[in-house]
């Protein structure tokens, strides 16, 4: 069986993403979360013969099936979204008109029991989105104390059981057993967390901790949202796809920063600054995508353009 079949992957908000970060189409564009190409078909389709899209993903097998799309307009980077400033400037681009970001994980890399992210397969424990670089997930549970594991699981999973976890952790690192595979984490954790919502494994919170640390998830991304307004031409569109609360209070957060002024009580009748960002607000899926595709129902698309307002000194 290959891979197009074995690990489907449903664009979430495909049409709703498209529609708010298309605000040109002979424009140029980024799809800084490649996955399995579904928002970059969905953009060349409306892409003008002009136009331009460059993917960045740091998933190899992302980068891998990019090679599929053979359309002149469209190009692929392998990296992380971070650096998309640096890595566009390398290619002569140095203000697009569009930044479409889809966080998370996508559902190849949870369906394949090889990458470690899903507790529902054995498999490595490795939670890495780029398997060419970095530390493991078993790896930072072999050398990382108690009190750090501790607060990545309290800090990234808002997991209430985070100390009890950490320590049960340790413990069996230091009988000699350190953890190697998902099934082991998981049955840990079972073991140490009494009680749990219903509905949700004891295990969930643990494994979305250690895969946002492992891969730098929310540095990624506030480093991301800032190289996307830096490059953002006026009446360019950022849209931003989130799944869980950590990720879009930061999206909504920046975009608030960016698009709301603060009276200045010590001049209250004065003028409004200039602002770099104008919000158009947020989209939640609709029932019918959710019932379709259950991974849609914590999904929020957040959209902001980019006003003629100069960057803030601290940005520009």
């Amino acid at each position: 069986m290959n891979e197009s079949a074995e690990f489907r992957h449903t664009t979430v908000l495909l049409n709703e993403a498209v529609d708010g970060v298309l605000a040109r189409p002979d424009g140029v564009y980024v799809d800084g979360t490649f996955g399995r190409g579904g928002h970059s078909r969905a953009l060349l389709a409306r892409l003008a013969p002009q136009g331009r899209l460059i993917g960045i993903d740091r998933d190899p097998e992302a980068v891998a099936a990019a090679a599929a799309i053979a359309d002149p307009r469209f190009s692929i980077v392998h990296a992380g979204f971070a650096e998309m400033a640096e890595r566009l400037g390398a290619l002569g681009v140095h203000q697009v008109d569009g930044v479409l970001l889809d966080l998370g994980v996508s559902s190849p890399q949870i369906d394949n029991p090889e990458r470690g992210f899903s507790f529902r397969f054995d498999g490595p424990l490795d939670m890495r989105m780029d398997t060419t670089r970095g530390e493991s997930a078993a790896d930072f549970l072999a050398r990382a104390d108690e009190r750090e594991i501790a607060q990545v699981i309290r800090d990234y999973g808002e997991e209430r059981f985070a100390g009890q976890i950490a320590k049960a952790l340790v413990a069996r690192r230091e009988a000699g057993a350190p953890l190697t595979r998902t099934d082991e984490l998981r049955e840990l954790v079972a073991r140490t967390v009494k009680t749990r919502e219903p509905g949700q494994d004891p295990a969930t919170r643990t494994f979305q901790a250690l895969r946002i640390h492992v891969n730098r998830e929310l540095e990624q991304l506030e480093q991301g949202l800032i190289a996307a307004l830096r490059l953002l031409a006026p009446g360019g569109r950022l849209a931003v796809i989130s799944f869980h609360s950590l990720e879009d209070r930061r999206v909504k957060q920046f975009i608030a920063a960016h698009s709301k002024a603060e009276v200045d009580r010590r001049a209250p009748f004065a003028p409004p600054p200039a602002l770099a960002l104008r919000s158009l607000g947020r989209v939640m899926p609709g029932a019918a995508e959710v019932a379709a595709n259950p991974r849609a129902r914590s999904a929020v698309l957040r959209i902001a353009e980019r006003t003629d307002a100069p960057l803030p000194a601290s940005l520009s």
